[in-house]
């Protein structure tokens, strides 16, 4: 943590440096959740849109990067660092967008222990946006005083197991360093006995005041609704709001395909 660039001033470099990206063991927050061995699979989608070089020529190019990081890699990475990193680009030749995309996943490859997708594409990106499916929870009129984190108000309701789709535009945790807001749009899917509504709502609204990076979030939220609602199959999805140019979309899930990269309306 020593050296995380979060809550500190850094200057801004714009020549090549890979030293900059800061991994953060995922074992941290999964000691603390209880995670032994992966209850699930999933992947951190993350999309960049301030990305910048030079060519050969010294003519500026820019781009979106889209970066895929498995949940079962060793370590992921800081967002800020990774900001730092992108930027240090901004005055470095590359001969082509395939250089700067091996040089990227080289980079990440590293940091994370792990394969990184890399996807970079030209403006205009065509990262498709798509409308939210299933059952929107902000529509129910509920009353609530819960905003630190309470798996106790989590309930089912009786009747046979169903497949139900719910989402949320209400999702709020917060940086654990610098303690800004994150806001997401979170989407649940899941096949098992009925989910109370309003109880989930309430639950999901219990993060208000939570710090916590994006990815542990999501997984908190994930063995939560195991251990209180076992359904037997559950998805956790969250698409974040950007911050620095750069949204961070973790997927967790028990039985579905990572999903196509599409943006909400709020991103």
């Amino acid at each position: 943590m020593a050296d995380n660039p979060l809550g500190k001033q850094v200057a801004y470099k714009d020549v090549y440096t890979p030293s900059l990206l800061c991994p953060l063991p995922r074992a941290w927050s999964r000691e603390n959740l209880g995670i032994v061995e992966l209850p699930f699979h999933g992947v951190d989608i993350w999309n960049c849109y301030e990305v910048s070089w030079l060519n050969s020529k010294g003519k500026p190019d820019v781009a979106v990067l889209e970066l895929q990081v498995p949940c079962s890699s060793d370590y992921m990475i800081e967002s800020k660092s990774l900001k730092l990193y992108l930027n240090s680009l901004n005055g470095t030749h590359f001969n082509s967008h395939q250089e700067v995309m091996q040089t990227i996943e080289s980079d990440l490859g590293v940091a994370t222990r792990s394969t990184v997708f890399v996807n970079l594409t030209s403006i205009p990106k065509t990262i498709s946006f798509q409308d939210t499916g299933g059952a929107l929870l902000d529509e129910l009129d509920v009353e609530t005083k819960a905003y630190e984190v309470d798996p106790g108000l989590l309930e089912r309701v009786s009747g046979g197991r169903i497949s139900e789709s719910l989402y949320t535009h209400l999702f709020k945790t917060n940086c654990p360093v610098t303690g800004q807001p994150d806001w997401a749009t979170l989407f649940i899917n899941y096949y098992g006995q009925p989910f109370n509504k309003a109880a989930l709502l309430r639950y999901l609204i219990s993060y208000r005041k939570h710090q916590g990076y994006h990815e542990a979030s999501v997984e908190q939220i994930y063995l939560d609704i195991m251990e209180h609602l076992a359904p037997e199959q559950l998805t956790v999805y969250a698409r974040y709001m950007r911050r620095g140019g750069i949204d961070i979309n973790p997927f967790r899930s028990n039985f579905e395909n990572v999903p196509n990269n599409f943006r909400t309306c709020r991103q």
